[in-house]
């Protein structure tokens, strides 16, 4: 064996040249298998980053018990109606008994952090303009739990307390409002409440910086009459991929309905499974020129050295022994292009920013998902394998016919 990994060691070193380019090659080869591994993973991240970074991975929502049936469907044939009754659009349902759940949700694993909320619709009022938002009631504290909001504030502080309210800055703008200003607060209940303005953020997000009130809890207690509970109860993952095995880990513990946020974002999943997809397909593409690359040349030096192969086989050698020269020819070339083309990748990848530090017009390179053991060991594979064909035609030459040529 020895002897053999010599003689394919002299062969790549006679000719130096035509092994560094076929060496190159293959470098260039898992340089752009890197690349793309690097591009498509850091673009799956920040279009998730973007679209689902922001809310609530795993929400648990009360459900509005529906209004008991007084009468059976079949008494209405016999025209018998006995009461009916409608569900009131200004029930909220509550979650009673929120407390004693949150300790227990905070404690599974893969839990970053647990948000109870309270949520209704009110009016803003400051002298005669009058909007209509969205009022979240947050736990003091835990106000960026979910949304990052302290990282979303352009003036003032994210701290909600008793009497304060924080707002998107499409609004404060549209009201005319400034920091320090006091205005109303009507919920749907019909309670209004008089707050000051301690903040003002920019999303990026029209529909959420024109029509989005942050309260404290105790705040949205009294405008929604709700003295105890929450309406709602969000849950931030520090895995987003395992929202779905969480929330059926949650729903076991707690019994309440616990939804991913995978649950209706059917079309984001296709397109990130298609991207992944086409993924699939370059790097296909660039190991199938690996392959064709490195048997195209080992079949040409094949061709160049059958007088070299003729003799070996008249002195003994086996048929075994050539196609090891030739196999163990492949992997070496395999090897030092694959070895050269991950060192490569990673040298050009460390300028770009880190997948927590993506930003807007910039190329979302993840260094992370290259994926370098995977690329050196389908190329040290694809190597061998493309070797095997120009051995078998090495081994069949006859000793005779060779040494004549």
């Amino acid at each position: 064996m020895l002897y053999a990994l010599k003689i394919a060691g002299r062969y790549l070193t006679a000719s130096k040249a035509q092994t560094a380019l076929l060496v190159v090659g293959v470098a260039v080869g898992v340089f752009i298998f890197i690349f793309m591994s690097a591009l498509i993973g850091g673009l799956a991240e920040f279009i998730l980053s973007r679209t689902v970074g922001d809310i609530s991975h795993i929400t648990i929502e009360a459900e509005i018990d529906d209004p008991a049936v007084l009468i059976s469907p079949n008494d209405l044939d016999g025209g018998h109606v006995l009461f009916v009754t409608e569900r009131g659009r200004d029930r909220t349902a509550t979650l009673s008994d929120a407390a004693t759940w949150l300790p227990l949700i905070q404690a599974v694993p893969g839990v970053r952090a647990v948000s109870p909320q309270i949520t209704g619709a009110g009016f803003l009022t400051r002298g005669a303009q009058v909007a209509q938002v969205s009022v979240t009631g947050l736990e003091p504290g835990k106000e960026s739990a979910i949304l990052d909001l302290e990282g979303y504030m352009v003036a003032g502080t994210v701290r909600l307390g008793s009497g304060l309210i924080v707002l998107g800055n499409r609004l404060t703008d549209d009201l005319a409002l400034s920091l320090g200003q006091t205005l109303r607060l009507q919920s749907s209940n019909g309670v209004t409440a008089t707050l000051t303005l301690s903040g003002i953020f920019d999303t990026g997000n029209g529909g959420m910086d024109g029509a989005r009130a942050f309260v404290s809890l105790s705040t949205a207690r009294t405008l929604f009459a709700m003295p105890q509970g929450v309406t709602q109860i969000e849950i931030k993952l520090n895995d987003l991929n395992a929202a779905n095995t969480t929330a059926l880990r949650i729903s076991g513990l707690t019994g309440l309905d616990a939804v991913p946020w995978t649950d209706g974002a059917e079309q984001l999943m296709e397109a990130l499974n298609a991207q992944a997809q086409t993924g699939y397909f370059l790097k296909t593409f660039a190991l199938i020129t690996i392959v064709i690359g490195v048997a195209s040349a080992l079949l040409l030096s094949t061709y160049r050295r059958r007088p070299e192969i003729g003799i070996m086989r008249a002195m003994g050698a086996s048929r075994g022994f050539v196609v090891f020269v030739f196999v163990t020819q492949g992997a070496m070339i395999g090897l030092m292009g694959g070895v050269t083309g991950a060192a490569l990748g990673y040298l050009a990848l460390l300028p770009f920013p880190s997948r927590d530090a993506f930003q807007a017009g910039t190329l979302p390179l993840d260094i992370t998902q290259g994926s370098y053991g995977l690329a050196i060991a389908l190329t040290l594979t694809g190597s061998i394998l493309a070797s095997i064909l120009p051995a078998r035609s090495a081994a069949r030459v006859d000793p005779v016919t060779a040494i004549g040529q």
